[in-house]
């Protein structure tokens, strides 16, 4: 019997990197013919060795080879089954799609959208939050709130006009350094 086996089944380390060096060859032709060229073999023949070393006191024979051999089929047809089976609940794979940062100008516009509406009345703000986050029509926001239409409209109205003078700032010319606060458009009753 080889000593590199009998090193390699005691665990030695230095076994094991030359078990490693002598056979990651062979291993990769085994992991790349069940793969093909996939992005997986890497990961098949790293997965064989660790399998091989963990189970390296249960090996019987005198050649390693045959036995590296067949861990790595089984790794890579594993592997190859992992990578087909479906998404859970039964999706479609998962397609890459690009995806496009945020620009600096498009956050800060945000924030100040969120910074006004924060700014709103209360009773202003969630007339504007059914209406254009939630989607309800005025007669639905008059009955989710318990008040009449006509005060739904009055109420959307005023908060309208007030974050159109608090957004201005944001149209294109304007000068963004003065920052106008929706509580200073006049109150009307």
């Amino acid at each position: 019997m080889d000593d590199l086996v009998a090193r390699f089944r005691q665990g030695d380390e230095t076994a094991i990197r030359e078990v490693i060096t002598r056979y990651s060859g062979p291993v990769t032709t085994v992991v790349r013919s069940v793969l093909g060229s996939s992005d997986l073999v890497a990961d098949g023949v790293q997965q064989t060795f660790v399998k091989a070393w963990r189970s390296s006191q249960q090996f019987q024979g005198d050649d390693l080879a045959p036995w590296l051999y067949a861990i790595a089929r089984r790794t890579s047809i594993d592997l190859l089954r992992h990578e087909r089976r479906p998404t859970i609940g039964g999706h479609e794979a998962d397609v890459e799609i690009a995806i496009e940062a945020t620009g600096l100008d498009e956050v800060w516009q945000r924030h100040e959208i969120r910074r006004a509406l924060d700014e709103l009345p209360e009773a202003e703000r969630d007339v504007v939050r059914l209406s254009h986050l939630v989607g309800l029509t005025h007669p639905q926001i008059a009955e989710h709130l318990g008040i009449a239409v006509g005060t739904v409209k009055s109420r959307s109205a005023r908060a309208h006009k007030r974050l159109a003078a608090a957004l201005r700032h944001l149209e294109p010319g304007a000068n963004r350094t003065d920052v106008p606060s929706v509580m200073s458009v006049e109150e009307r009753p």
